[in-house]
């Protein structure tokens, strides 16, 4: 039914999509989920588990990553704005080490899909920010690691929003850089 707006990142296999909204002056509807419009698209993945959830304005969540079971996910915002951010993890890919971000909102109905062999990670730009992705493996305690935000080697831009306190868990104020993964 729906159709989608696939662009490619500098990234190899990381994907914004864009699906067709229908709206009228009762609101609108989405198909934000199709397994046949996402293979067409060059996305064939079975997604086994989603994901939701919920942060106040200058919350950064991440850069988190699996070891063991690496997942790939495919993500979305239904309120609010983040910046969502992927880091190319995968050993001997020619873009090792890059990152693209992308403003995911609940307005611009923008999906990123992040495969297998990334970290993530997002910072609510909005005053709250509901988050919903799906993943390919269901989650296992104690398999995830991670890489500091703010790590220079990488350089991400985050677009942080003056006067907001930045929040992050205890645990993510404590990863080590990218150099620290080899």
């Amino acid at each position: 039914m729906g159709k989608l707006i696939v662009t490619d990142t500098k990234i190899e296999g990381l994907k914004v999509i864009i699906p067709q909204v229908f709206g009228d002056e009762r609101g609108y509807f989405v198909e934000s989920y199709n397994a046949n419009d996402m293979k067409a698209a060059g996305i064939d993945r079975v997604f086994v588990q989603d994901n939701q959830s919920a942060s106040k304005g200058g919350v950064l969540r991440g850069l988190h990553f699996q070891i063991e079971h690496p997942q790939a996910k495919l993500v979305r915002v239904i309120k609010g704005e983040v910046f969502d951010v992927a880091v190319d993890l995968r050993k001997g890919s020619k873009t090792y080490g890059q990152w693209h971000g992308e403003l995911l909102s609940a307005e611009n109905f923008k999906q990123f899909f992040i495969p297998e062999g990334f970290a993530h990670g997002f910072y609510v730009v909005s005053d709250y920010a509901e988050f919903c992705y799906k993943v390919t493996d269901f989650y296992h305690p104690g398999d995830e690691g991670g890489i500091m935000y703010n790590d220079p080697d990488i350089g991400v831009e985050w677009p942080f929003v003056p006067g907001v306190e930045l929040t992050l868990s205890e645990r993510d104020t404590k990863w080590g850089g990218i150099k620290d993964l080899d």
